[in-house]
């Protein structure tokens, strides 16, 4: 560790609760970690009796040039967040969190006529809904066990029969020990369903203050089993707030629910006063490098959900180069020249300039759809097409929450596309013939110059600025380049 920037940096982590990433001189990530307290637990990878007698350390102290790090609110708040992130970039040195061992959530199967709540511990794309992850498995365990008491739910354990228009959920005797119906419609149901999700989203801060006047009437009563119960239960839902608190920190929202998404619809139609809720919604994004590779997106949803099949990606042709509002006039003149049906929103990863250009593309089409709103990132402010006027929502709103899902599924399948594209233009590269460079520095050669062209252009000093390009290599690559002139 003889780089003064790294002792530097080492010396000025907080004494909080968070997590390491370590990275090599490549700037990828070799290493994560959490930490009660970042500064001390970083300072003992550095300590020369501790590497001494660990090879793994001995090595991971070699190859660190760079670290960074994320606080925490928690210790359990950092540990969901480095499996989270050890699972993402799998670094080389992790071992113990690379296996499929992840935190419990709890799971509302959505799909089913009579939905469930179960434990799982990976998230799908079948339209389900998602609380936790939860670091404790008691807690979570009470929490269901509250829930299907309270609410009248179930979970995979029961097994219901239906007869006629309604249904009976146990045949054992729950169907008595338990204080709501047994027999129940799916209407029905489907409320008690409906009461347990907005327990879990928020209500529940209600029934932590009612069973805390209980337990306290029943410990005055010495009734103490009653109200040992009680604390459990209170711990229960304590728990289960602060997991969903955090879970909402570190992972995207998940509009998976139909329920959810109607509630996004509903609130777009009444904060846009739409005449009706915008059943269809598309939204493009752009993306480039620095200008090379520059590509578009379009995603497509249908009452609130992605509909991949409609999902489209475009090339930029009209010109070369870094700048967005033409990329934007281009690919929404060239979708919407060719359909009749347009979608009843139109969103657009962006502020004013990005929505002018669309303007000026429906402007040559000479048609335009319902209500088209860009999507401004750095304040999440809503821009509308008709007078350039802006919408702040609250963060919690849940059209918002909808609007920031369908951008970031455009976002998400713009950068895939992008990378498509730059993995192919590397593998049919001329460098490919150039021995010792591998598909990494190949690609940040194409990134630097933007292209094969540019890069034949450039002298052995350029070359060498490029990381992971030593003298003697720019000097070799130079030589080879100038051969294909």
């Amino acid at each position: 560790m003889s780089s003064p920037s790294l002792k530097e940096k080492l010396r000025t982590l907080p004494s909080k609760s968070g997590v390491y990433i370590m990275r090599d001189t490549f700037g990828q990530v070799i290493y994560i970690g959490k930490a009660l307290n970042l500064k001390k637990r970083v300072a003992q990878y550095f300590h020369s009796k501790r590497s001494a007698y660990n090879a793994k350390i001995a090595s991971l102290k070699e190859s660190v040039c760079d670290v960074d790090y994320i606080e925490t609110k928690s210790e359990a708040q950092a540990l969901i967040l480095e499996s989270k992130l050890i699972k993402e970039w799998k670094p080389r040195y992790n071992s113990d969190l690379k296996d499929n061992k992840n935190f419990l959530l709890l799971r509302v199967e959505l799909f089913r006529d009579l939905p469930t709540f179960t434990l799982c511990r990976t998230r799908k794309d079948d339209n389900s809904l998602y609380f936790g992850p939860y670091v404790s498995s008691q807690k979570i365990r009470q929490m269901l066990s509250l829930l299907k008491k309270k609410f009248g739910i179930i979970s995979s354990d029961a097994h219901p029969k239906k007869f006629d228009d309604s249904y009976i959920l146990y045949d054992d005797a729950r169907a008595d020990i338990y204080s709501l119906p047994n027999k129940v419609s799916q209407k029905e149901y489907l409320e008690r369903v409906e009461n347990a999700i907005n327990f879990l989203q928020g209500e529940s801060k209600n029934l932590i203050e009612k069973f805390t006047l209980e337990m306290q009437k029943e410990s005055e009563a010495l009734n103490f089993e009653k109200a040992a119960k009680l604390r459990d239960n209170i711990s229960a839902i304590k728990h289960s707030l602060a997991m969903n608190k955090k879970s909402e920190t570190l992972s995207s929202p998940a509009y998976t629910s139909k329920s959810r998404a109607l509630i996004g619809m509903q609130e777009i139609q009444k904060a846009l006063h739409l005449s009706e809720e915008p059943n269809t919604m598309e939204c493009f994004d752009i993306s480039h490098i620095s200008g090379s590779f520059c590509v578009a997106s379009m995603v497509h949803f249908k009452n609130g959900l992605p509909v991949k099949s409609k999902y489209r990606h475009f090339k930029i042709k009209s010109f070369i180069g870094n700048d967005d509002f033409k990329a934007m006039n281009e690919v929404v003149f060239r979708r919407y020249s060719k359909i009749k049906d347009f979608p009843d929103l139109l969103l657009i990863d962006g502020g004013v300039g990005q929505v002018s250009s669309t303007l000026h593309a429906f402007a040559h089409i000479n048609r335009y759809p319902k209500k088209i709103i860009g999507l401004a990132k750095r304040e999440e402010t809503i821009v509308l097409a008709e007078d350039f006027s802006e919408i702040k929502l609250p963060k919690n709103n849940e059209g918002l929450k909808l609007l920031q899902r369908l951008r970031d599924e455009a976002h998400r399948f713009a950068n895939s596309f992008n990378a498509q594209l730059r993995s192919k233009k590397i593998k049919e590269s001329i460098l490919d013939d150039f021995k010792g460079l591998g598909e990494k520095t190949k690609s940040k050669l194409l990134i630097h110059f933007g292209s094969i062209n540019d890069l034949k252009k450039a002298s052995i000093e350029d070359l060498s600025n490029v990381d992971g390009i030593s003298e003697k290599k720019a000097a070799s690559l130079f030589e080879f380049l100038q051969k294909l002139s």
